[in-house]
């Protein structure tokens, strides 16, 4: 998750109020006090040593400077916290994060319905508690669905903006620190609403899901939704085949024609900027089959197509910039997709380009962090399978919490790097000699900067000395 705090000095008071933003959306608001009596309870029940260090008290009132280097700690602090695989997936910290969203949007307490949405528009309506978590109303959803306790991880819960064409941006997948009523709510438009969909990336584990009734039905309106709105890509003679199996109702063989075509299981996000091959570029992403995928537009409106393995990404981290008003930062609360939203946010990765080179490629996106946790995720799912771990029991437990680090036997040390927001920081970082347990077969000769048409970049699974901490 990322992390930006922004300063506000509450009206008739002299006192500062911190604003943190989560994903780049204002998600609560606390003061020093209640940041600190958190971080007393984490330390008393975790150990100084785990905890990190928290910006000290003053004993004289704060000057300007004072406030904005505590600003700048605080936002260190959570960050460090929340990247810590067992204090980031603590109950203690996800709900202190819950209950301060409650009190900043000052929701109280009650029994409310809440719609679902599932893919084909359809909405599904439960009665839950305003103070239930992303994992209690999953479950409420896969109960009123009839969906099976050991299938309920193979989806999530995402909140999405709908466009006047009918067209949908993927917010965010909801998180365990969140309560996605309050979420929703506090959005104050239509346009927002939380949609049902799978979570996991391996095709292969589409079959669980089939073989439950209910199950099949959620990744059949999935895959033909998926197809009306372009995000799969058929040809007449697949669209002809496709009308067939709709009209004998066979759905499964529906979805299995459909795991053949492109993009299938993809993810689409809107279009955006990149810095690659040129900067500036215009390009479309999308998420899936464990890679990015580019559709660029360069400067001279030819169109080139490539993709991104996570299998050769080094590392990746998100950043986020605001806009100075009057010597200060000032993010617009609300979701970065809005088109209101001020908060800058890009995704980078450094990527294995050909041997012995190594490249950083900038995405410049307000749904950057969604792109981070859909690579997040396909990590989790490489990791899990190569080191022979259940991948079912990874997806039934998913929405209790992130992946632990036994889990992933420790091969990857927490990507994404998260930085704090800084415009100006050199992006040039020495890269590490540790390339061996890299597979370069498959890299073409005729690599280079300027050409990601066809299937330029390849490459085969091999995480091993390759972390955060190599850089």
């Amino acid at each position: 998750m990322h992390y930006s705090v922004q300063v506000i000095v509450q009206t008739m008071s002299t006192t500062a109020a911190y604003n943190i933003h989560v994903n780049g959306v204002l998600h609560c608001r606390v003061r020093y006090s209640q940041l600190l009596g958190l971080h007393e309870q984490i330390k008393k029940e975790h150990g100084n040593n785990l905890v990190p260090a928290f910006p000290p008290k003053k004993i004289f009132t704060l000057t300007p400077n004072d406030v904005e280097q505590r600003r700048e700690q605080l936002e260190k602090y959570m960050q460090a916290v929340r990247q810590d695989p067992m204090l980031g997936a603590s109950e203690m910290f996800n709900s202190f994060l819950r209950k301060a969203q409650q009190e900043t949007q000052q929701i109280p307490t009650e029994e409310v319905p809440l719609e679902i949405y599932l893919s084909n528009g359809q909405k599904v309506e439960v009665n839950i508690l305003t103070s239930d978590q992303t994992e209690d109303v999953l479950e409420a959803v896969a109960s009123k669905l009839d969906l099976p306790d050991e299938l309920v991880g193979y989806f999530s819960l995402f909140l999405v903006r709908e466009g006047v064409d009918g067209g949908l941006t993927f917010v965010r997948k909801l998180q365990e620190f969140e309560l996605p009523y309050v979420s929703v709510t506090s959005l104050r438009s239509s346009e927002f609403h939380i949609i049902l969909r799978k979570s996991y990336w391996d095709t292969a584990y589409d079959s669980d899901v089939m073989d439950n009734r209910v199950g099949l039905n959620l990744l059949y309106t999935q895959t033909v939704s998926d197809i009306d709105r372009g995000w799969i890509l058929v040809n007449k003679d697949q669209h002809r085949q496709l009308k067939s199996l709709q009209e004998k109702g066979s759905k499964k063989e529906f979805i299995r024609l459909g795991q053949t075509l492109k993009y299938f299981g993809y993810i689409k996000f809107d279009p955006c900027v990149t810095d690659f091959p040129e900067k500036g570029c215009h390009v479309i992403v999308s998420a899936g089959n464990n890679e990015l995928n580019f559709q660029v537009k360069l400067p001279n409106e030819q169109m080139k197509e490539g993709s991104f393995k996570v299998t050769r990404m080094r590392c990746w981290r998100v950043t986020s910039s605001v806009p100075v008003v009057n010597g200060s930062s000032s993010p617009t609360p609300g979701p970065c997709s809005s088109a209101k939203c001020e908060v800058k946010l890009e995704l980078a990765f450094e990527y294995l380009m050909s041997k012995d080179r190594l490249q950083w490629v900038t995405i410049t996106s307000p749904q950057a962090i969604m792109m981070s946790i859909c690579l997040q995720s396909m990590v989790d799912e490489l990791m899990v399978k190569k080191s022979g771990g259940s991948i079912k029991k990874m997806l039934r437990k998913r929405h209790n919490g992130p992946l632990h680090r036994s889990e992933s036997q420790q091969a990857v040390k927490s990507p994404p790097l998260l930085d704090s927001p800084d415009p100006n920081r050199d992006q040039i970082v020495k890269l590490s000699t540790k390339l061996s347990s890299v597979s370069l077969r498959g890299i073409s000769a005729s690599n280079s900067a300027n050409d990601i048409s066809g299937n330029d970049f390849h490459g085969n699974y091999a995480f091993e000395g390759i972390g955060d901490d190599d850089l």
